[in-house]
């Protein structure tokens, strides 16, 4: 079932809301910019997010295929979430570790899938997700 959590970068600059049934599952991915930022995603569509402030706070980063805006605070760094155009369509990529009011036993209990990003294989885990 979904819920409404409130969430943002380090500094407060960036802040936004986001309905999400993380019950459903997060993602976390061995590609080169995931493994680095240890990205732990929860993917919602459009009209799931509000960007409440900070809009001019947000720088872009974009590599590859640039179907994917990595979005962060120009501030304090923090990307809280990201823009994503997959082959089902638009979505938002919001960061599991800036949401806020989630314990961390919720944390600890959600469901998580490995995708082999690293490889383009998304169908499939990697061979080793300890690190990530």
């Amino acid at each position: 079932m979904k819920q409404t959590y409130s969430g943002g970068c380090h500094c407060g600059a960036v802040r936004f809301e986001a309905d999400v049934d993380l019950s459903q599952g997060t993602l976390k991915c061995n590609c080169s910019i995931c493994s680095k930022a240890r990205a732990w995603l929860a993917f919602i569509g459009p009209a799931d997010f509000r960007l409440l402030r900070g809009a001019d706070m947000l720088s872009d980063y974009q590599f590859g295929p640039k179907n994917i805006h990595h979005l962060f605070c120009r501030t304090c760094g923090i990307k809280s979430f990201g823009r994503a155009r997959t082959p089902d369509g638009e979505g938002v990529a919001v960061m599991v570790s800036c949401l806020e009011n989630i314990s961390p036993a919720q944390l600890a209990a959600l469901p998580v899938m490995y995708v082999n990003g690293l490889h383009d294989d998304f169908q499939s885990p990697p061979e080793e997700t300890r690190h990530l």
